[in-house]
């Protein structure tokens, strides 16, 4: 195996070792997608069948699928990169044969893959009976829906990724984490969609990469998304990974240029 995937599969058995985790999350994303399901359709009937382009069966996939994809596309901050700057071991990690970026980028698939089968198959299923609603029938739908989710996994892990940088020019970084907590909750579209949020704010979130890893790929693999409109969102995934990339491996080298490990 090449060491990318030895990787991938390396982070794949760590997180398959957190078994009741696993069934813990289960329980508790299956809880709040039904509270979710009936906020959303109370919503969608109050406003005549319809609200933001969601009907009663798109808002129950938007849920189904939202709730499902929650593991692998997490909303919460991540500062194992950070930790590691602080106690120095950061230097193992830069002086490995692979690129840091690129080392925990595969080590972030290895999670996500784990915390989709483990998590978010259960959920698809046993949301599926218990909504009564039918997955789109079309394969394309999900081709579409799997570039999409693959780009916004991208997209994701590189936010969080940045996030942890910054620990390269400050000592604490609690304060940015909340912040993007809050942020991500908000403009990814998993509190409320996207689609529901009044003009200015919806300009808010578009102008930014958080609807590009959760909102955008929910809406093309159930099938909200569809036709030209498919292309152009998967465009606009692509332009904000490049950016996203471009970004980081700038801090990345500006980064690792001023570190000073103690001892070393």
């Amino acid at each position: 195996m090449s060491p990318h995937l030895q990787l991938i599969a390396a982070e794949f058995r760590r997180q398959s070792t957190y078994r009741l985790a696993l069934a813990a999350g289960v329980c508790t994303n299956g809880i709040f997608g039904l509270i979710r399901a009936g906020v959303l359709l109370a919503a969608v009937e109050g406003a005549g069948g319809t609200a933001g382009g969601y009907d009663a069966r798109t808002a129950l996939l938007y849920v189904l699928w939202g709730q499902a994809l929650l593991g692998a596309i997490p909303m919460w901050g991540w500062n194992e990169i950070a930790d590691r700057v602080r106690t120095g071991e950061i230097a193992v990690d830069l002086a490995r044969p692979i690129d840091l970026q690129v080392y925990w980028w595969f080590r972030d698939l290895g999670r996500a893959a784990m915390q989709f089968l483990g998590r978010g198959l259960p959920i698809l299923v046993l949301g599926s009976i218990l909504l009564r609603v039918a997955p789109p029938a079309e394969p394309l739908v999900y081709l579409a829906g799997l570039v999409g989710l693959l780009l916004g996994l991208g997209i994701n892990y590189l936010c969080r990724y940045a996030l942890n940088l910054i620990s390269f020019w400050t000592v604490e970084t609690q304060g940015f984490q909340i912040l993007y907590m809050v942020l991500v909750s908000l403009l990814t579209g998993f509190t409320v969609p996207v689609h529901l949020f009044p003009d200015w704010l919806k300009a808010i979130a578009e102008a930014s990469p958080f609807p590009s890893m959760y909102q955008y790929p929910v809406d093309l693999i159930s099938g909200r998304t569809i036709g030209a409109e498919v292309w152009s969102i998967l465009g606009l995934q692509l332009l904000w990974l490049a950016i996203l990339l471009v970004g980081t491996r700038v801090m990345t080298r500006l980064g690792t240029r001023r570190l000073v490990i103690q001892g070393g």
